[in-house]
């Protein structure tokens, strides 16, 4: 794997409880749910020092904690529209660029590697990593330009069709990468961490239950009936405490 003069992207939130993951509530308490974003967030993180890159950025909504490994530069995110904080995220870059969120522990070298080649842009423009419920998880532009992202209408179930569709128009020649099911809904939390067998984020979710809380589950069922299948322990409220493109930049 070549890549070296590709600055790497990561957007991200900071994995604060009441500020990430909303979605995941009420099968998962705020600090739970902030819990599965921070490791999913220091998977992605792992996994993007170890590539080869001219740059890696942080493009960080608040601020970073001990998650954070060595090897980053961190930038805010620019105000407005997510469609606004990713155009200035790209904007911010010269030569190729290859963005993804946050919500994707089960990433791995392999899964970017298309994008990363030697040849990655010799008869490639752009790269979209498909989402299945209609989003993105990775973008990668030849040459970043902000206007292919601004107006794309974001968080619907066209989004990624909208995206590619703007990159064509544009006269791009555009690769997709493998489809990812990004972290969003209770559902999707036991479905990644068995995809990311290893990770942070699977150690995480099997702590917390995560097949009791997924829809249909005898321990979701409870909760939608206003009681909980597990409480949250002191110790994993410590422990949020004490540790720090579609929806994971919001």
């Amino acid at each position: 794997m070549s890549g070296g003069g590709v600055t790497l992207l990561v957007i991200a939130k900071e994995p604060r409880p009441g500020r990430v993951k909303t979605r995941l509530t009420p099968a998962y308490s705020p600090a739970e749910a902030a819990q599965l974003a921070e490791a999913a967030l220091a998977d992605t993180l792992a996994v993007v020092r170890d590539l080869p890159a001219r740059r890696r950025v942080l493009v960080l909504d608040g601020a970073p904690g001990d998650w954070l490994p060595p090897g980053f530069t961190v930038v805010p995110q620019a105000a407005g529209g997510l469609d606004a904080r990713l155009a200035a995220a790209f904007g911010g870059c010269t030569g190729p660029a290859l963005l993804v969120g946050m919500d994707t522990p089960q990433l791995t070298a392999g899964l970017l590697a298309p994008a990363l080649a030697a040849d990655a842009w010799s008869a490639c423009d752009a790269y979209l990593g498909p989402a299945p419920d209609g989003g993105f998880w990775a973008l990668g532009l030849s040459r970043p330009d902000p206007e292919l992202l601004r107006g794309v209408p974001m968080s619907t179930p066209h989004t990624g069709a909208a995206q590619h569709r703007r990159l064509r128009e544009a006269g791009l020649r555009v690769r997709e990468l493998p489809p990812l099911r990004d972290v969003d809904t209770p559902a999707d939390v036991p479905e990644v961490a068995a995809a990311a067998p290893g990770s942070r984020f699977a150690a995480t979710a099997h702590r917390l239950g995560a097949g009791d809380r997924a829809p249909g589950s005898t321990g979701a069922d409870a909760t939608a009936a206003g009681t909980s299948p597990r409480s949250a322990t002191a110790a994993d409220t410590s422990a949020v405490g004490s540790t720090a493109l579609d929806r994971a930049a919001g």
